[in-house]
């Protein structure tokens, strides 16, 4: 729609993950550095956390990438975590092309180990990716971990990845999978974006997608202020606010996106509603507790404006 406007090739902010697009922050660098070298160097275990929107579905994607150079990599993708023990089980048979059909748990299993030791001895690499792990229960988590038991005497021969949001990191350190915590070699973390990631963020996405700075900026420094703001640095969202502003800016027949234009997209997409910080260090407050706050001001405002019985207001 804007596109052809603003002499775009293509829409530079969706939201789909798309590697092409992978902007290379210090946070994603390592993080895909980690990553990699977890599973090309047969570590075992390895886990990349961050919050809702930073990129961890990217980062894996951008990971595919660079194993699909290789003819050596076999790996199973699992991204639902509200699975059961014996569904994730066959989700991940059926993932490396092992039947499922009319076999039990324990066929299950003994073919996964089967075929991991078989790849192994041919110098092969196998990886179980997991994402939003965070969502995994105790029991699944525990059948990872027993997997991972398949290992030689120099290397783990079923390489995992968990990915998930930082509560995955407190499941983890619950005692209860002590033993699995230890078995963990690498662990990353993605960060929401600077001001000055996020400008860069920004006009990478928007150079991939053709445009030429040399008509002008569509983004000026103060909107792209304005984006950091809104957003708070996090990938997702500054993808959503940027295309919706530049819907409007089109709508409007703007040669650029104003501050203006990304204050009212944030207000659509209600961005804006944020509350005291020092409030957000407390519990909020329930229904109840709210009626009778607004119960007391009433009765003050009631107070103020009617004298007391038993009190005479002075004459003038």
């Amino acid at each position: 729609m804007y596109e052809s406007f603003y002499q775009l090739k293509r829409t530079p902010f969706g939201i789909s993950p798309e590697p092409e697009f992978f902007f290379p922050t210090p946070s994603h660098n390592e993080a895909l550095a980690t990553i990699y070298h977890a599973v090309r160097g047969h570590k075992g275990f390895a886990v990349l956390t961050g919050e809702v929107g930073t990129g961890k579905t990217l980062v894996v994607r951008c990971l595919f990438d660079l194993l699909g150079q290789n003819t050596d990599v076999a790996y199973a993708y699992v991204f639902n975590g509200l699975l059961s023990s014996s569904e994730f089980l066959q989700y991940i048979a059926r993932d490396f092309g092992l039947p499922t059909s009319g076999k039990n748990k324990g066929e299950i299993l003994a073919d996964l180990s089967k075929y991991v030791v078989e790849r192994a001895e041919r110098k092969t690499t196998t990886i179980l990716i997991v994402d939003e792990a965070h969502h995994l229960s105790i029991d699944i988590l525990e059948e990872i971990r027993l997997l991972t038991n398949l290992e030689t005497s120099h290397e783990k021969l079923l390489q995992v990845l968990l990915v998930g949001q930082p509560e995955l990191d407190g499941k983890l350190d619950s005692p209860i999978l002590r033993q699995l915590k230890q078995r963990i070699a690498h662990r990353a973390r993605l960060i929401p974006l600077s001001l000055e990631e996020t400008t860069g963020y920004i006009e990478s996405r928007l150079q991939i997608a053709g445009a030429d700075s040399s008509r002008g900026f569509i983004f000026s420094a103060q909107t792209i202020a304005a984006v950091h703001h809104y957003s708070r640095g996090v990938p997702r969202l500054i993808n959503t606010i940027c295309e919706n502003a530049l819907i409007t800016a089109y709508a409007r027949q703007l040669p650029s996106v104003t501050p203006e234009i990304v204050e009212t997209a944030a207000a659509d997409l209600r961005l804006g509603i944020e509350t005291d910080p020092a409030l957000r260090e407390c519990d909020v407050p329930d229904a109840d507790t709210l009626r009778a706050a607004k119960t007391l001001l009433e009765l003050f405002e009631y107070l103020k404006r009617k004298p007391m019985a038993g009190i005479h207001t002075p004459r003038s």
